[in-house]
């Protein structure tokens, strides 16, 4: 059986397709909505971060024979303690790591974490459109909610918890975006136009998070980009497509290396 990390929407493909190859596959989502979408699929689901040890335990009981990480390229806790979890019970390790690519732009400009996103955005003044979603909005609300020459709206995934996180950070509610894509280069520029935005923070998430329309809409418009880069793991086994990684799948439970 194989474990897959499935929180994104391409993850959770990924193990469609694993079981579609005939292999059993036990997926873990962090909400219950997307455990819904694999329960639909007849792929059983646990519900909820799992320490590196909750996973070997998963492991042992289960018998699982491989993990696949397919978690979002952020999610770099999830990541670590799946290494961890394969590596104490002597099992293969495989990541999918979503494609990712830069556009090369004199407006745009990367960063290594979100707090120098947030102390950029501040310089910089304006309406800022933040796209990294609720878990660090803390860092930006405690930068840049007190500025006077700064107007920060938060664009998340429209669930309750969400919003509850917003109100008690006080983001004003006419700040906050709730919506669920994928988007298209033309909608994100009409959000930007919408709301003046002079500054989108965003996340190097790859093409399946929308990244790639997000930069394309505001270089378009000539709006200041912040991309904040991935974590830096050092996987091991990465592959980029779904191919390769049933092709790995495949060498592994054969026996091969």
């Amino acid at each position: 059986m194989i474990l897959c990390l499935a929180g994104t929407s391409d993850a959770r493909e990924l193990a469609r397709k694993l079981k579609q190859a005939e292999h059993s596959v036990l997926a873990t989502v962090v909400t219950e909505n997307a455990a819904i979408e694999l329960k639909n699929e007849k792929i059983p689901v646990r519900v909820g971060r799992l320490t590196a040890e909750e996973m070997e335990k998963i492991i042992q009981d289960l018998k699982i024979t491989l993990v696949v990480d397919a978690s979002h390229p952020f999610a770099e806790e999830a990541s670590k303690n799946a290494i961890a979890a394969a590596a104490n019970t002597s099992i293969p390790y495989i990541r999918y790591e979503r494609a990712h690519h830069v556009i090369d732009d004199p407006l745009l400009q990367v960063v290594e974490s979100y707090e120098k996103a947030a102390k950029l955005a501040a310089l910089r003044g304006g309406t800022v459109m933040l796209t990294t979603g609720s878990k660090t909005l803390q860092v930006f609300t405690n930068e840049l909610l007190h500025l006077p020459n700064v107007k920060l709206i938060a664009r998340m995934l429209p669930r309750k918890d969400n919003m509850e996180k917003c109100e008690q950070l006080g983001l004003p509610q006419k700040h906050i975006i709730a919506i669920q894509g994928p988007f298209t280069k033309e909608f994100d520029q009409a959000l930007y136009k919408q709301y003046g935005v002079t500054t989108m923070i965003t996340k190097e998430s790859g093409k399946v998070g929308s990244v790639d329309q997000k930069l394309e809409a505001a270089k378009d418009l000539g709006i200041h980009v912040i991309v904040i880069k991935r974590p830096d793991i050092s996987y091991g086994n990465v592959h980029q497509t779904f191919e390769d990684v049933l092709t790995a799948v495949h060498q592994l439970s054969k026996g091969e290396k």
